[in-house]
């Protein structure tokens, strides 16, 4: 079968449509959210413009169409990604909540969970958000363990009563403190880590928010500390069966991994361009701009190549995912380690090229950097998870080095 890269006319208008309601909206966003000191108001920041992106449907594309949303492939969803992630990564993480705290109700959930779970990221208004609550303040690299995942499910007649910490998820705390629209818990159940499904009637009055981070990038996202008390979940809410959850966890931070590398394409995307404009303007007091040294072009040349390689391999990753491909756990990993790392490194040579003035504060290319390290940290860190995710593929029997390229 013939192979092409080149975007359908509906993708051309889909990029389009991103890009300007990026531009109208999210560069004031993020210049806003730079300017605020407090991270709740700044986070907080977001809600018009997310209301906004909900009334024009946007966050139907992060739905699959079967289920009744819009999004009808990886690459589909990439472009879209990457358009917004350019402007305001954080906007984006915070949208984005349902990929992951849903996948696992794709995968396990009746047909009554499903329509119930995904309905309220169905509206055409509001600003409904969701959370996957899986990492814990202690840490949760080894959640699998006996002692790994801290959280309680104990049941009670037809509930469960839940109780516990959890942090680092965007949205946790839902807009008021009260929690999220749902909010898909990591818990250590009678039968072993199980996921249960929270909705907003049963967090509100039931969460304590013990922190709102300050992070030193992604500043916008409304990442929190929070303590889970007494919330009571019916039994009927429960994915799959108790001892379930470890696999469906696994299995749902795959869309995010692979879409960890389109963020790290949007945050070279855009240090590039800054870099790009600096060198070909700047003489930094020679007689030429600076672009015409070889050692800068050189620089410039290896950044736009692996920028090119991370944004394919990402694209590959996040489509075969949203396919449910059997390459897509290794292609999501691969975008998840390669492409963030990749951006580190390239972000950090495209301030070494700019120079001091990089260090300024009012110099817009370090702010890309910042955000650049967060990526082989968040959504499973690449040491503790990801490349342990890995070598579990490769101790597997049977496992074909050349299938996820589909070259076997």
């Amino acid at each position: 079968m013939a192979v092409s890269f080149l975007l359908s006319p509906e993708q051309e208008q889909l990029k389009a449509a991103a890009r300007g309601f990026a531009e109208e909206h999210l560069g004031d966003l993020a210049a806003a959210v730079r300017a605020e000191p407090d991270p709740l108001t700044r986070a907080l920041l977001a809600r018009p413009v997310f209301e906004k992106a909900v009334g024009q449907g946007f966050l139907k594309g992060l739905i699959p169409a079967p289920v009744g949303g819009a999004a009808s492939s990886g690459v589909d969803a990439a472009i879209f990604i990457e358009e917004w992630a350019a402007k305001s990564p954080d906007f984006v993480i915070s949208m984005a909540g349902p990929l992951i705290a849903l996948a696992p109700v794709y995968e396990a959930g009746t047909p009554e969970q499903v329509a119930r779970f995904v309905a309220p990221f169905l509206a055409d208004s509001g600003a409904p958000v969701a959370a996957m609550a899986y990492s814990e303040p202690e840490g949760s690299a080894n959640f699998h363990t006996p002692t790994g995942t801290r959280t309680t499910a104990v049941p009670d007649g037809d509930h469960y009563v839940i109780n516990g910490r959890k942090a680092w998820a965007s949205h946790l705390s839902g807009w008021d403190g009260d929690g999220p629209d749902l909010m898909t818990i990591v818990c250590r159940a009678p039968g072993g880590v199980s996921l249960l499904v929270a909705e907003r009637e049963h967090l509100a009055g039931r969460i304590e928010v013990e922190e709102h981070y300050d992070l030193p990038g992604l500043r916008g996202c409304l990442t929190s500390r929070v303590r889970l008390h007494d919330v009571r979940v019916p039994r009927a809410n429960l994915l799959g069966a108790e001892g379930q959850g470890v696999a469906l966890t696994r299995n749902a931070f795959f869309p995010s991994g692979a879409s960890i590398g389109i963020f790290a394409v949007a945050a070279m995307r855009e240090a590039f361009d800054i870099a790009y404009r600096f060198a070909t303007t700047e003489t930094r007091g020679g007689p030429v701009p600076i672009i015409e040294h070889q050692a800068v072009s050189d620089v410039l040349a290896d950044a736009k190549g692996r920028i090119e390689a991370v944004r394919l391999l990402a694209w590959r990753a996040l489509d075969a995912v949203m396919a449910q491909h059997p390459s897509a756990p290794e292609l999501a990993l691969h975008a998840k380690v390669v492409g963030s790392e990749t951006g580190v490194d390239v972000v950090n040579d495209l301030v070494k090229l700019v120079g001091v003035t990089a260090y300024d504060a009012n110099f817009p290319i370090v702010g890309h950097l910042h955000e650049a390290l967060a990526y082989p940290v968040i959504e499973g860190s690449n040491i503790g998870v990801r490349r342990r995710q890995l070598q579990d593929l490769f101790r597997t029997p049977g496992w074909d080095p050349l299938a996820a390229s589909g070259m076997a």
